[in-house]
């Protein structure tokens, strides 16, 4: 059956041709067509113009989007949406005073979801994860990463991973699963730190890899978790079981991680709150992507990612949620759209493109997402009526989606 939508006020982010990504000036250049069609058939877009191009209605399912404007469905590169329970208490404890280091000092923070979640049985998780997940999709994402990062321990990695894989074979949006094991130092590992790497790398990876459960491998390199030398020695771990890195990197403290991670050809550097001129030049010129999380910034009070600076520079940026208990709990991704264009001072154009194509290049989904381009997969958004899609950022906690495609379907 062939779904036509027709009438689009204005169809966003329309490409002839694949691109992987858009840098530097590039991002400012949102390519649409106005009063556009588009065409889907099963699970894919087979063609897509201006309304005076389309003549055959015939045998086809008839979507009429008058006044609407038409988008990929967003692509969210970094999540933590696998969690247990939540951690409102230190939400509370921030507003007295206490900073994200104090919190994590007191047994807060990631050792406080780690232990919630190995009390927590592997059916209890995916039946709280999984509302998170339907969540998001209502509010326009068509694919996300997920880590683990929870577990801490060789059982609970994997129980996050299995939970991952079960929400991909149970729901249509595409999953990438990340193997964050490497997230902070149980506190039993906080004065050995090789003997937890040494648990990573010879426990949890073979077995991670031999069910096939994770896609990409990632650390938390900052001051305080794992140092440069430890992040490398598990992205060299990950490389030999096929998992290229994600790391987490430059929230608080700029420790020449970055270059590290542009050496050992990450994917994607996420984070950067905090940049230096020698992280935008190691930057140029690699396959790293940088992703921003505004949306984190924005819930903990801490400096946003210099979006001007980095494309300035020339450097792609992808923008994702960070969605996770302790310091963004939330995925909705219009938030961290707005979010980048009032705080970040990136323009409509620049979010959207953010949002969708380099967000599917930061988890190595381009060729199949993140753009209305033929052969892709029928992933969109309808708006609501608009002025136009600049209301999108604009209108910034009204819900301006009417309808959720995702793999040809309306969800």
């Amino acid at each position: 059956m062939q779904t036509l939508i027709i009438n689009i006020k204005e169809l966003l982010q329309v490409r002839e041709t694949h691109i992987d990504k858009v840098s530097g000036a590039e991002m400012a250049i949102l390519p649409s067509i106005k009063n556009a069609f588009l065409l889907i058939e099963n699970d894919s877009i087979i063609d897509f113009g201006e309304m005076n191009n389309c003549t055959n209605f015939d045998n086809k399912k008839i979507i009429d989007a008058k006044g609407k404007i038409v988008l990929p469905t967003w692509c969210d590169s970094h999540t933590h949406l696998v969690y247990a329970g939540n951690r409102e208490q230190e939400f509370v404890d921030r507003i007295n005073g206490l900073s994200y280091e104090e919190i994590a000092n007191r047994g807060g923070g990631i050792l406080n979801s780690s232990k919630k979640l190995n009390e927590t049985s592997e059916e209890e998780i995916y039946n709280q994860s999984k509302l998170r997940l339907e969540e998001i999709m209502q509010q326009g994402t068509g694919a996300v990463e997920i880590k683990s990062g929870y577990g801490l321990t060789v059982d609970g990695e994997l129980k996050m991973l299995r939970v991952i894989k079960k929400l991909a074979q149970n729901y249509p949006i595409t999953i990438k699963a990340t193997f964050l094991g490497a997230h902070a130092f149980p506190l039993e590992y906080r004065e050995n730190h090789a003997a937890y790497i040494d648990l990573i790398i010879n426990e949890m990876l073979p077995q991670i890899a031999e069910e096939k459960l994770a896609d990409y491998i990632d650390a938390f390199l900052e001051t305080g978790y794992f140092s440069v030398e430890e992040t490398e020695r598990i992205m060299l771990a990950g490389k030999k079981y096929g998992l290229l890195a994600k790391i987490h990197v430059n929230q608080f403290t700029a420790i020449n991680g970055i270059e590290a991670c542009v050496k050992h050809n990450a994917l994607s550097v996420d984070h950067l709150e905090i940049v230096t001129d020698e992280d935008i030049k190691v930057l140029k010129n690699s396959g790293t992507m940088p992703v921003a999380l505004p949306s984190c910034s924005y819930f903990i009070s801490i400096p946003y990612t210099p979006a001007r600076r980095l494309i300035s520079a020339g450097l792609p940026l992808a923008l994702a949620t960070d969605f996770n208990p302790g310091t963004t709990p939330s995925g909705n991704m219009n938030f961290v759209v707005a979010t980048a264009c009032i705080k970040m001072k990136m323009t409509p154009e620049e979010a959207i493109n953010a949002a969708t194509i380099n967000g599917a290049y930061a988890m190595g989904i381009s060729q199949t997402h993140g753009s209305i381009t033929k052969g892709k997969k029928a992933n969109f958004i309808i708006t609501k009526p608009l002025n136009s899609f600049y209301e999108i950022p604009y209108l910034f906690t009204s819900n301006l989606i009417e309808k959720v495609f995702i793999n040809g379907n309306c969800i």
